[in-house]
């Protein structure tokens, strides 16, 4: 017999390869086995694909119709329910985080933090360490490094350390370190006031009234950016932990709005002196580059791999901030001149944007790359990577060192209409930066190949006209001769010119617009975590008006969203400012150099003129 299964509840299909249910609907089974969460099966209106499996109960046995008296001989309705029937469905559990719940406990029971809470008796929660545990899979292993990487201690293991395996207990206290002065707790759990340590609060199937039974619901894409940068588990109230005051990140209100607070030390960093080097006698090189801060002026020295390796911790550490991308890798000819001194000029440009960005600038692991001499003090290098490798406060965690303005600033349909604005703006500079980069290359390769070519040629055809009047044998005719061939020669140089001048303007439009196509390639992302931010804000207004959730809960919600887009309308504001700054200069030296280079031909030009007053 073909295994069946009745719905238990309505599911809605958002996504490709999966099919809706009706509450009491029979589907067909293609397999019990399910993935991760998810069984595949064939609906009543013949449609095959995935669904939820806890939406649904197998039918394991054929369904006897109950006796006419309906008495309490009666078999059950279903072989695996007892006879005696059973009590009125829980509300629908949130299907795509199945596969993170862990048996149900009893009723008014607690787990440890670190286990995963449980709320008056339902399903517990996944812990910080449970729902963020992908991030720390992206961490550096030593085998991607060399041996000056390499190390078995970790900061984390050090006395003290927050990585350590410590963690705050309910009641605000950790077991390590947590009465440290200038760090203190936060939480987003307003689950915890449902019950308190020793007090059993009622399942929430038994909650009297209408108001508590309903939940925002998760989102079924658990690989959405909203999910992964832990956006969702921050607006939904799952974040917590130990904030210090140096990794409060503070959005004040500017004359246009939410931005970043300034950073009170701005700086710069040069890049020079690349240099190529080798290691285990000679059998491994590399290009290194000599990094001088202006607020310590002490050099040091890194590597493109460790340029690389801060990109990665930055990105991961910082959802709604826009890190600009580096300079792209390349398989061969890493050590040709032209790579090399191409490399350094994008290095720049990064290293330029990212001491101009009020956090990034100021942010721990940037400055440990900044300032330890890695050369010289390999234990230092190697404890502050561990702790940036360690850091507690990404994901959902994150958004807890956010410092916003009051929530009443923000009107979320004008946050929204400024999102859509702004991501309307992303859309077209995108398509016209990808067409002026297009034009620019070709125009340059034009410049280099063809108009070389081409002034030479003119050039050459003068020269020959010079050496056929040269046949004349006549006295005065040899200042003519030799003007036309000084012409020639002038338009030998001026090819020459046209060859060498992308290096000067348009070489450098090309290097800021491939910066900022990787800014634009961010802002998708960071876009998609406010977005989704707003959409549990609507769900909850809609709870609230059916009567299906408090007020109090839809607030915290909503305040947890402000404090995402007060972050993103900040980011967004910082983008502008740099862009404004960018192309203003950008536009100034291309037009400067295009003068310039005019100038130079104008100038050979009227020399070969000059040559004509005295024929």
């Amino acid at each position: 017999m073909a295994l069946r299964a009745r719905a238990l509840y309505d599911f809605r299909s958002e996504n490709p390869g999966e099919i809706s249910l009706r509450e009491h609907e029979v589907l067909s089974l293609c397999s019990e086995q399910d993935i991760e969460g998810w069984l595949e099966g064939i609906n009543s209106r013949g449609d095959r694909g995935l669904f939820p499996a806890s939406y649904v109960q197998v039918i394991r046995a054929p369904e006897p119709g109950p006796p006419a008296d309906g008495g309490p001989g009666a078999p059950a309705r279903y072989a695996n329910v007892p006879p005696g029937g059973f009590e009125p469905l829980p509300a629908p559990p949130p299907a795509a985080f199945q596969p993170l719940l862990q048996p149900q406990a009893s009723p008014g029971s607690f787990q440890s933090p670190g286990a995963g809470f449980t709320y008056g008796g339902g399903a517990p929660q996944p812990s910080p360490q449970q729902l963020y545990g992908a991030y720390q899979a992206s961490l550096g292993s030593d085998d991607d490094w060399d041996d000056e990487w390499d190390d078995s201690s970790t900061v984390a293991d050090e006395p003290g350390a927050l990585g350590s395996g410590a963690y705050p207990d309910l009641d605000g206290s950790s077991s390590a370190g947590g009465g440290a002065a200038g760090r203190y707790r936060l939480s987003t759990r307003s689950d915890l006031s449902l019950g308190s340590r020793g007090v059993s609060a009622p399942p929430p199937h038994q909650v009297s009234g209408a108001k508590s039974s309903a939940t925002v619901s998760r989102n079924l894409n658990r690989f959405s950016t909203f999910v992964k940068s832990g956006g969702e588990a921050f607006v939904l109230g799952e974040a917590s932990g130990f904030v210090k005051d140096g990794d409060k990140l503070c959005v004040v209100l500017g004359p246009y709005g939410p931005e970043w607070q300034e950073n009170p030390y701005p700086f710069q960093c040069t890049i020079d002196d690349p240099t190529k080097q080798t290691k285990f006698k000679g059998m491994k090189s590399y290009i290194s580059y000599k990094l001088v801060p202006t607020h310590t002026q002490v050099p040091v020295h890194r590597r493109y791999k460790h340029f690389d390796w801060l990109y990665a911790r930055l990105a991961e550490k910082f959802p709604v901030i826009s890190v600009p991308h580096l300079p792209e890798k390349q398989a061969t000819g890493r050590f040709e001149e032209d790579f090399i001194s191409k490399r350094r000029k994008g290095l720049i440009w990064w290293m330029n944007h990212m001491a101009s960005h009020p956090v990034l600038a100021q942010c721990d692991v940037f400055q440990h790359f900044l300032t330890c001499p890695s050369s010289t003090d390999e234990k230092a290098w190697k404890q502050g990577k561990r702790k940036a490798e360690k850091d507690e406060m990404v994901g959902a965690n994150f958004f807890l060192t956010l410092s916003t303005p009051p929530a009443a600033a923000l009107d979320l349909q004008e946050v929204e209409s400024k999102i859509d604005g702004f991501k309307c703006f992303t859309k077209k500079m995108d398509d016209s930066a990808l067409q002026l980069n297009h034009t620019a290359n070709e125009f340059a390769r034009k410049q280099v190949t063809g108009f070389k070519k081409e002034y030479q040629k003119v050039g050459q055809s003068f020269r020959g006209l010079s050496q056929a009047f040269e046949l004349d044998q006549q006295a005065f005719s040899v200042g003519l001769n030799q003007a036309i061939a000084f012409t020639g020669d002038a338009y030998d140089a001026i090819g020459e010119l046209f060859a060498e001048q992308p290096r000067q303007d348009l070489d450098p439009v090309m290097d800021l617009l491939a910066l900022y196509q990787g800014h634009l390639a961010n802002f998708p992302d960071i876009i998609h975590v406010q977005k989704g931010a707003l959409t549990k804000v609507k769900e909850s207004r809609r709870h609230v008006e059916e009567g299906k959730m408090e007020v109090q809960k839809a607030d915290g919600i909503q305040d947890r969203c402000n404090t995402i887009s007060f972050a993103t309308l900040a980011e967004i504001h910082h983008f502008h400012q740099i862009r404004v700054r960018d192309f203003k200069s950008q536009m100034q030296h291309f037009l400067q150099q295009q003068i310039i280079f005019f100038q130079k031909v104008t100038q050979k030009l009227e020399e070969a003129l000059h040559k004509y007053d005295s024929v």
